[in-house]
């Protein structure tokens, strides 16, 4: 028996185009059903993150420019961490990562490309999390941790670095740095890249603020 009808367009003899209502048959119908089912669910889903990220719901979008100064010295009594992407891994022609940074549990902004950003800070243990923020399950699961004590008057850097890569055994073909806060390879054919987060020394993180463009966003669910 047949279930449902929807509307078709033919021609006929006049050469116009009046609609013909058709049958659809209930196997097909069950099937278009379950694919709209399925791209729902698929659309609502989350990524479980660490708990020192934010909601997988926010997502970022990203401006970058260069800017003339570095940022201003932390307020009295508090510390300042400078969070810094470098894009090593070109993930297509004109197309730059966007990495969502969080910390203690929240989201606190995004870079995208060869950028950075500073956020001033309360002094004590601050837990921070690097995110690839995509719409590819293989990516968006690509997170990194690390924690630091920040102490009141003091600048922290610390760098997501796109260009680790595993190979198909899930083996790092490149691990960190964590001096100069860079990757280095360790053999092994290229792989899908990960997120290598690191602090980096002054000299360095001096150095990426100097050169790097400065990130500013808005947020958007």
């Amino acid at each position: 028996m047949n279930i449902f009808l929807r509307c078709k367009k033919t021609i006929d003899q006049t050469g116009l185009l009046p609609f013909r209502i058709i049958a659809m048959k209930p196997r097909l119908v069950v099937l278009l059903l379950c694919a709209s089912l399925v791209s729902a669910v698929c659309a609502r889903a989350k990524t479980n993150l660490p708990d020192a990220c934010g909601d997988d719901n926010i997502k970022f979008d990203v401006k970058t420019e260069k800017s003339k100064t570095p940022p201003a010295p932390p307020a009295a009594g508090k510390a300042q961490i400078v969070l810094i992407e470098n894009e090593n891994f070109a993930f297509a022609p004109f197309m730059h990562i966007t990495v969502r940074f969080g910390m203690d549990g929240a989201w606190v902004g995004a870079d995208n490309g060869n950028s950075y950003f500073a956020l001033t800070v309360d002094p004590g243990v601050h837990h921070l999390c690097a995110n690839w923020q995509s719409v590819l399950g293989a990516y968006k699961k690509d997170v990194d941790l690390t924690s630091f004590i920040a102490e009141a008057g003091k600048i922290y850097y610390f760098e997501a670095s796109i260009g680790a890569t595993k190979d198909s055994t899930g083996s790092l073909i490149y691990e960190g740095d964590t001096t100069a806060g860079q990757w280095v390879n360790i053999g092994g054919s290229p792989g899908m890249p990960i997120i290598g987060f690191v602090q980096l020394d002054e000299d360095t993180g001096k150095y990426r603020v100097k050169a790097w463009k400065l990130a500013t966003w808005k947020t958007n669910k």
